[in-house]
């Protein structure tokens, strides 16, 4: 069973200095993720870039995933 722990250290590996906050049952996750990358995206494109920093994971060891993905300044 997948811990927060080492969700956040997968979302964390695709980041360059994200704050990432993680709290889930193993099954149901909901992060808060931070990122420069984020800046000028798309809510869409956000979200894209956190699927690829998960890249095979979330389709076999994470069922669900609710993210809120901010650049940094932008209020949660």
């Amino acid at each position: 069973m997948v811990t927060p722990e080492q969700l956040k250290s997968w979302i964390d590996a695709g980041f360059d200095n994200a704050e990432v906050t993680v709290e889930g049952d193993g099954h149901h996750f909901e992060a808060v993720i931070v990122a420069k990358e984020f800046e000028g995206k798309t809510r869409i494109q956000r979200h894209q870039l956190v699927y690829a920093a998960l890249g095979d994971k979330m389709k076999a060891e994470v069922h669900a995933l609710s993210m809120k993905t901010l650049a940094p300044g932008e209020q949660a």
